[in-house]
């Protein structure tokens, strides 16, 4: 299992018009790209994937966002930004072992957060299509 990182342009929504984004409260400092579920008490936090009430997600936070502050959670949509090379056009992404991050395998717990899909563009540029589960976990 690899962790993917984010490239030097940051993250970005794409298709803004097909994006389904939420906002919760910060419980901890959140970075752009990360992960997060929702703590018991209803704010967001860094998901991890091996530990227990944090291996599960909610979204990919869209900015850095300080405790307290409202932090916008992509919840399902397009996002460019993360390093896919190593990951096959329908390839799916999992959270991963390490907080905050995701990765190419399933870590302890296998939770899907979303499928590799191509731009239309004649790179085919990989872009991430996010689909977190509000219903249930993974």
């Amino acid at each position: 299992m690899a962790d993917l990182t984010i490239g030097t342009n940051g993250i970005s929504i794409v298709h803004s018009d097909k994006s389904e984004i939420v906002d919760l409260i910060a419980a901890e400092a959140i970075t752009a790209g990360q992960p997060v579920y929702q703590t018991s008490a209803g704010k967001a936090g860094i998901a991890d994937g091996n530990v227990s009430g944090k291996e599960q997600v909610r979204g990919i936070a869209l900015k850095d966002t300080g405790i307290g502050k409202p932090c916008p959670i992509l919840k399902r949509g397009f996002l460019s930004g993360y390093v896919l090379s190593g990951v096959a056009y329908d390839g799916i992404c999992y959270l991963s072992d390490t907080a905050g991050k995701l990765a190419d395998a399933a870590g302890t717990k296998t939770v899907n957060i979303g499928r590799v899909v191509a731009m239309t563009d004649p790179d085919l540029t990989k872009i991430l299509y996010v689909v977190a589960d509000w219903l249930r976990t993974w």
